[in-house]
């Protein structure tokens, strides 16, 4: 990517959220939940499709490496992934993880990257459907990409959002569902949740890492549902650059 196009996607950071029209903030939390849990005809269905995000994710993992899962919400990677070894998250909504017997099998939680210690370091660093929510993203990848080992790789499963067949799919999906149980635009709901597109997260990581290679779930970008990540080789001096820019 040209200086200038990877400028103009830096000047969009940090983002700030659209807010949430009142009835749907009402709604928000339970919402939330619901969605994760596959409680709803539509949220099951998507949880079976995001299946292909989970497994490539975990496609190298091996109890030998060492994990940390960015933005792991309710541990819903961790059955896809060998026991043993030593796993560790970031999330930052406790109660989205509190009581569940998959805890049992993460080493630390931290609910943020920045409290990572800045001598670990990692084998894999993961994150399934995280990328997109998150207003600091550069600031998130720069930290992440401090803490790999040598050799280590950067594994991501992201919708496609900014794709027509993505919108296509949760528009008839989840989106009816919604306007049906509530009454409201699931559109709102989902700018609100979905700061970053599929685009700007992958430009973002082919300028962080040497060696990136992109997955679809689909015919193209476009006409995808999700995407998968895999990079490796991080340019650390423009880890510490996105640092000393964000002040972070």
């Amino acid at each position: 990517m040209s200086a200038p196009r990877l400028e103009a996607r830096l000047a969009r950071f940090p983002k700030t959220r659209p807010p949430l029209p009142p009835k749907i903030a009402e709604i928000y939390a339970r919402q939330y939940a619901e969605n994760r849990a596959g409680e709803t005809t539509a949220a099951s269905l998507s949880q079976r499709l995001e299946q292909w995000m989970h497994r490539q994710v975990a496609a190298d993992a091996s109890p030998a490496k060492t994990t940390l899962e960015l933005g792991a919400g309710n541990l819903n990677q961790l059955p896809f992934e060998p026991e043993g070894g030593a796993y560790d998250v970031v999330e930052p909504f406790a109660e989205l993880f509190e009581g569940s017997p998959r805890l049992a099998r993460v080493r630390t939680v931290y609910a943020d990257v920045a409290e990572v210690p800045a001598d670990n370091r990692y084998d894999r660093i993961t994150s399934v459907a995280c990328l997109e929510h998150i207003c600091d993203l550069p600031v998130a990848l720069a930290r992440s990409a401090r803490l790999l080992a040598p050799g280590g790789s950067f594994r991501a499963a992201i919708p496609s959002e900014g794709g027509f067949l993505w919108k296509l799919g949760w528009s008839m999906t989840t989106g009816l569902e919604f306007r049906l149980r509530h009454g409201e635009d699931y559109g709102l709901l989902m700018a609100h949740e979905h700061v970053n597109d599929a685009a700007e997260i992958e430009a973002l990581c082919r300028a962080l890492f040497a060696r990136v290679s992109v997955k679809s779930f689909g015919l193209g970008r476009q006409l995808s549902l999700y995407r998968f990540i895999e990079a490796a080789e991080p340019r650390l001096e423009v880890a510490e650059a996105w640092l000393r820019r964000f002040g972070a």
